[in-house]
């Protein structure tokens, strides 16, 4: 067989090595982005309703209330019940609900809006954003299209958690209440995807400029003084 050149020989252990360290690269970018969601959101999520301060608006992260197979998204069921217990226990005035509803079949705000009503959660005290189509969308448009400037996120910890950072490189004040979490295998992959947004966020918000897709005129929530 025949060999190959020295030439060769060298630039291929070059790229290897190149290799290796642009390896190496990302393994710290993704360790740095992990370590700064974290850092920002510490001591901001809480999970008792006692602990959480009053704001006029907590804003609720939208998921679909079914999943592909039929079965309950039990993402979407603890997010209401901890969305309607900050409203009964007087510490929000208004719930804005933020998600998807780009398929015709799947109107998130819409359901999320629903399950409160049924949880009692009165009409006029429920805010429809159909434009959260990511997390970024919804924190952004908060505070440009809804005018708020401080409030309550409304998620699992781990998402509350990335919400917060990206809310606070958009010059958003928030504090998490953390729904109650998903113990099983799905909810497993979602928090091991949860680790790739996380370094998404921060990639949008340190070395892309990401924005949100939709934005409008503004539409202040209820009582519009800001608080």
């Amino acid at each position: 067989m025949r060999a190959f050149p020295p030439s060769f020989r060298k630039f291929f252990f070059r790229m290897i090595i190149f290799g290796f360290l642009l390896l190496a690269l990302g393994g710290l970018f993704c360790f740095e982005a992990l370590r700064r969601v974290g850092r920002a959101a510490e001591g901001r999520v809480h999970t008792e309703v006692a602990e959480v301060p009053e704001r006029r608006v907590a804003l609720v992260l939208g998921c679909v209330r079914l999943l592909a197979n039929g079965r309950e998204n039990l993402y979407f069921r603890y997010r209401m019940d901890a969305a309607a217990a900050l409203y009964h226990e007087g510490k929000v005035r208004y719930l804005l609900v933020s998600g998807d509803n780009r398929r015709h079949d799947i109107n998130e705000p819409e359901d999320m809006k629903e399950a409160l009503m049924e949880r009692g959660v009165p009409e006029n005290r429920i805010v429809c954003d159909y434009a959260g189509l990511r997390t970024l969308d919804s924190v952004v448009r908060l505070r440009k299209v809804f005018q708020v400037e401080e409030a309550i996120v409304v998620s699992q910890a781990w998402h509350a958690e990335r919400a917060i950072y990206l809310a606070k490189g958009h010059g958003v004040d928030l504090r998490g209440f953390a729904a109650r979490d998903v113990r099983r295998h799905n909810g497993f992959r979602t928090k091991s995807r949860e680790q790739l947004a996380r370094v998404k966020a921060v990639m949008d918000l340190h070395l892309l400029g990401t924005g949100p897709r939709h934005l409008g005129s503004p539409h202040p929530i209820g009582d519009t003084a800001k608080r």
